[in-house]
Parts: C-alpha cells; sequence; structure tokens
C-alpha cells in the first residue's frame, strides 16, 4: 500500500502501470474467493480497492492541474 505523497511523484505512465497491476490483482483475489469461498488473505481485497481509489485520485489531480 502505497501513500498519496509516494504516488505524486510518480509519473502519468508509472500510475497507470500500477493501476492495472492493483486491477489484476484484485481480479485475481475476487477470482479465488468464487472458486473456493474462502481467502487467505481477506484484508488484501480492500487494500486493493483503496490503492486503486487512491491511484485514481491522483491521476484526476494531475489531469487537471494542465
Amino acid at each position: 500500500m502505497r501513500k498519496a505523497k509516494e504516488l505524486r511523484d510518480m509519473s502519468v505512465d508509472e500510475l497507470e502501470a500500477g493501476l492495472l497491476d492493483n486491477k489484476k490483482e484484485l481480479f485475481e483475489l475476487k477470482n479465488e474467493f468464487k472458486q473456493t469461498k474462502k481467502i487467505e488473505k481477506p484484508h488484501l481485497l480492500s487494500a486493493r480497492k483503496k490503492d486503486i481509489a487512491r491511484i485514481l485520485t491522483i491521476l484526476r489531480e494531475k489531469q487537471t492541474a494542465k
């Protein structure tokens, strides 16, 4: 989980790559849960969602700043 301050220092390309990685990981976690009805680390679901929201917020800030 990265902090917003760290994300603001990253470029737009790096943020988009991080967003894609987080979305893939969230998909894999949800898929695992649907198949087995249990998950080893359930806290990662909410952590990935928060990371995605944080990245989208920073991307929006960078777009409006231009």
